[in-house]
């Protein structure tokens, strides 16, 4: 008895964050995929199958909403992984107070997603802005960032950038540190330069670090809703419209069902995604 009692007290444990795992993401997502299938009200409900996808698929704005959201996607998980490493292995370098600049690099990713969307919604302005008063001392007339339907993804896309970059800094610095430093000593020796050094010892050793990024960072762009509602509301046009925000339209309209039914798509649709690049980079990567 007393043997059972000790095999079982191990899970005792699991119990509470089991329960909390199961009301607040298994019910709702069971939920969610069974009103997908209704049109229902907070009051009653009735069972119609898939018209809520077929009307989903025959919105205009789908199409748009699925380009766009891959490319802010790609983008931002792009730019992330780029500057990210950049910035780390210079944060990893013999520099002074790298402590401080670790901090300044990182303290966007504390910052209010929509503090920051509406911020730089103002910074952006195309005549008040500070970012076109800035140019015009240059003499260089500025955009209109966020108007021009043929910049204003890019322009979300960069901010989010900005303000995700400090994550995606602090993992590589923590898997660049993790790089025994007996590999740049044996470069060192060979006669092998900075260039060299990166290129074949912190490239290919980062690969862990950077998967993890890559994961993060995509899987964050392809649900994003919050950054784009407060910079543009999906505008102007459709032409910052993503997923998130196509179904975000449906629900403020009362479309409850239809909108449910956008959330189990875009569920579908970031796993379609996210878990064939996560085996692909797994089985890929390097190990120390």
């Amino acid at each position: 008895m007393n043997r059972s009692v000790n095999s079982m007290y191990p899970f005792i444990f699991l119990v509470p964050a089991l329960l909390i795992y199961g009301v607040f993401f298994l019910i709702p997502t069971g939920l969610s995929f069974f009103y997908s299938f209704t049109w229902w009200t907070l009051t009653d409900w009735e069972f119609i199958g898939l018209d809520n996808f077929i009307q989903f698929f025959q919105e205009p704005s789908l199409r748009i909403g699925f380009r766009n959201t891959l490319i802010f996607a790609f983008t931002t998980m792009g730019g992330k992984v780029v500057i990210g490493l950049c910035l780390a292995v210079f944060l990893t370098s013999k520099i002074r107070n790298k402590d401080f600049l670790r901090s300044i690099v990182f303290f966007p990713a504390l910052l209010s997603t929509i503090a920051v969307g509406f911020t730089f919604s103002s910074m952006m302005h195309p005549t008040n802005g500070v970012i076109n008063t800035v140019l015009s001392f240059l003499g260089i007339t500025g955009p209109n960032w966020l108007g021009d339907p043929s910049i204003a993804l890019l322009s979300v896309a960069m901010t989010d950038i900005w303000k995700g970059v400090g994550i995606a800094t602090v993992i590589f610095i923590a898997g660049l540190m993790a790089i025994p430093k007996h590999y740049y000593e044996a470069l060192r020796i060979d006669g092998g330069n900075s260039f060299q050094a990166f290129w074949h010892i912190t490239l290919p050793l980062s690969r862990p670090a950077m998967n993890t990024v890559i994961i993060l960072a995509l899987i964050g762009g392809l649900k994003t809703f919050d950054l784009v509602w407060a910079m543009t509301g999906g505008g102007p046009g459709f032409s910052t419209d993503l997923l998130a925000s196509i179904v975000y339209k449906q629900y403020a309209a009362g479309f409850y069902g239809l909108s449910t039914a956008g959330n189990v798509l875009l569920f579908l649709f970031v796993a379609l995604i996210a878990f064939p690049i996560f085996k692909l980079l797994n089985r890929n990567e390097v190990d120390l």
